[in-house]
């Protein structure tokens, strides 16, 4: 096992199977050294979207959830890329940016907030390979009316 999965382990997560894309699209993409993984949803292991994270943001969804929300998006990322390394997390030089979607009211002033479940995640796995660059946008609906999407971009080996 590598360092990633390892990290992983300690911390109690497994990576669930990834979802597949909802649209024409595909889950990741590798250009040169770069992985670049679509947004996620924050789908438990069964695949499914809990109704503890549809919603929105300052309305039906509570702080506490909406990171929860986005640090299993980022568990969901990671699941993505490790199919798309073969299996091999550790491929993974760092993360390089993390964009954020926060199904949120249009007055929801936290959105940032709600992000770092995600990063976080990430660098609480990663350490200072974990820290990024990263977007984070309130929108008016997510698919599935999920509280929160995660995509991310890994420099790669």
């Amino acid at each position: 096992m590598g360092k990633i999965d390892d990290a992983l382990q300690q911390q109690g997560i497994t990576l669930p199977t990834p979802g597949a894309p909802i649209a024409n699209y595909v889950p990741c993409v590798i250009s040169g050294h770069q992985l670049i993984v679509s947004g996620q949803l924050p789908l438990g292991l069964d695949g499914k979207l809990d109704d503890r994270f549809k919603g929105k943001l300052g309305a039906t969804v509570s702080d506490e959830t909406g990171r929860e929300a986005a640090k299993l998006c980022a568990i969901n990322v990671l699941a993505q890329a490790r199919v798309a390394l073969g299996g091999d997390l550790d491929r993974i030089v760092r993360c390089v940016r993390l964009g954020g979607f926060i199904n949120a009211q249009p007055d929801y002033a936290t959105v940032p907030a709600i992000m770092n479940g995600a990063s976080d995640f990430m660098v609480g796995l990663m350490g200072d390979a974990g820290r990024h660059a990263r977007s984070t946008v309130g929108v008016a609906v997510l698919p599935f009316n999920a509280a929160v999407e995660v995509e991310a971009l890994f420099e790669i080996r």
